[in-house]
C-alpha cells in the first residue's frame, strides 16, 4: 500500500501542497492578528467590501469577455485588454464636452447614457474588426498562431490609440451627484459604488439570461461544444463567433466607464493593469465558464480591497495595501493548487482542451 501511494505522488505534488498549506497559514494566522487587534470598525470594514463589491463588478465584466471568447474559439484574447480601452479613451471627448457644458451635471442620467453607448458601441465595433483581421484568417491554424496574433493586436492598438488621442492622461468629468453618499446607520455607500455593483449586476444578469434562454445563446453553447456538429446542423458558425466578440466588446465598454467612475483618469495604457487582473478572475473561475467569470471576478476584487489590511495588517506588515497585486496573484496560485481548473472549472475533454 505504501508503494501504490508513493507512485501517485511525487516531489512536485508535496512542494505545491506546502506552498498552498504555507500561504494558507499566512492568511489564517495574519487576519487572526487583525481580527484581536481591533484596528479596524465594522463601518471601515464594510467601506472596503463595498469598494471590492464594485472593483469586482468591473473585474467580473471584462473576465466576461475573456470567458466567451475561449469558450467559443479556445482562444485567449490578450487584445480585450484594450478593446477595454477604446470605448471609454473614445467616450473621454464626449463627457469632457457635456461637462464643460454643464449637461452632464444638469442632466446626469441621460449624459452617462450616452457615455455608456458610445464606449460601449467603439469596443463592440473594435472587437470585431480584430476578430475579422486579425483571428479569422487564423482559424484552423496551430494553436500558437492566433496566441501570438493577440499579442500583436493588443500592441497595435495601445500604440493606434496613442497616436489618435496621444500620449497625455486625460481626466474624466466629475459629476457631482456621484459624490454623495447614502447613510445606513453606521454605513454608508457611494453613489457611484452603488451606480457600479448595480449596473455589473444587471449587465451580468442579463448576458447569463441572453446565453442561457435566447435562440442565439442556444446557438453560442453549441458552437462553444463542437463547432463542425452546429455548423452540420445550421448553425451560422462565424456569425455566432461575430457575435460572441461583440457581447465581449460592448461589456468590456461598459466596464471601462464603470472603471472609470471610480479611477477617472484615460490613456493608452489604461487597460493593462486591469485586462490582467480580469484574465486572472477568469483563470480563478474556470476559463470558459460565465458564472465562473463573474464568480471570480467579484472573489479578486473584494480579496484586493479587504485582503491587505485583513491579512496582512496583523502581521505589522507597512503600508498593506501596496501589496494588494501580489495578494490577488498569490491568491490565484492559492486556488490554482487545489482547483487547477479554478472555481467553477470542469476538466475538458482532449478534444476541446
Amino acid at each position: 500500500m505504501l508503494s501504490k501511494l508513493s507512485d501517485r505522488i511525487n516531489p512536485m505534488d508535496v512542494m505545491m501542497f506546502l506552498i498552498g498549506g504555507s500561504i494558507a497559514a499566512v492568511i489564517l494566522i495574519g487576519s487572526a492578528l487583525t481580527l484581536i487587534h481591533g484596528k479596524y470598525s465594522s463601518a471601515q470594514w464594510f467601506d472596503l467590501l463595498i469598494s471590492g463589491l464594485a472593483l469586482g463588478g468591473v473585474y467580473a465584466l471584462i473576465a466576461l469577455g475573456y470567458t466567451l471568447v475561449y469558450g467559443i474559439l479556445r482562444l485567449i484574447n490578450f487584445a480585450h485588454s484594450e478593446v477595454f480601452m477604446s470605448g471609454p479613451f473614445t467616450a473621454y471627448f464626449l463627457a469632457n464636452y457635456l461637462g464643460q457644458s454643464g449637461f452632464l451635471d444638469a442632466n446626469p442620467v441621460v449624459g452617462l447614457a450616452l457615455i455608456f453607448i458610445l464606449a460601449m458601441l467603439v469596443s463592440m465595433t473594435v472587437a470585431v474588426i480584430v476578430e475579422r483581421i486579425a483571428y479569422r484568417p487564423l482559424r484552423h491554424s496551430p494553436r500558437l498562431v492566433p496566441l501570438i496574433t493577440a499579442i500583436g493586436a493588443s500592441f497595435f492598438l495601445q500604440y493606434f490609440f496613442r497616436g489618435l488621442y496621444g500620449p497625455n492622461i486625460k481626466v474624466y468629468p466629475e459629476i457631482k451627484v456621484l459624490d454623495a453618499y447614502i447613510h445606513l446607520g453606521i454605513f454608508r455607500i457611494q453613489y457611484t459604488q452603488l451606480l457600479v455593483i448595480v449596473a455589473a449586476g444587471l449587465m451580468m444578469l442579463g448576458l447569463h439570461l441572453f446565453v442561457q434562454r435566447s435562440r442565439v445563446g442556444k446557438a453560442m453553447r453549441a458552437v462553444s461544444e463542437d463547432k463542425d456538429t452546429a455548423a452540420l446542423m445550421g448553425i451560422n458558425v462565424d456569425n455566432v463567433i461575430v457575435i460572441t466578440f461583440m457581447l465581449g466588446g460592448a461589456l468590456a465598454g461598459a466596464a471601462g466607464v464603470l472603471y472609470l467612475l471610480m479611477f477617472p483618469q484615460v490613456y493608452f495604457l489604461m487597460g493593462f493593469i486591469p485586462g490582467i487582473k480580469a484574465f486572472t478572475a477568469a483563470v480563478l473561475g474556470g476559463i470558459g465558464n460565465i458564472p465562473g467569470a463573474m464568480l471570480g471576478g467579484m472573489f479578486l476584487g473584494i480579496i484586493e480591497a479587504v485582503g491587505p489590511s485583513l491579512f496582512l495588517d496583523g502581521l505589522g506588515i507597512p503600508a498593506p495595501y501596496q501589496l494588494k497585486d501580489a495578494i490577488a496573484f498569490t491568491l490565484l496560485v492559492f486556488v490554482l493548487i487545489f482547483r487547477p481548473s479554478g472555481i467553477l472549472g470542469e476538466k475538458l475533454a482532449e478534444k476541446k482542451a
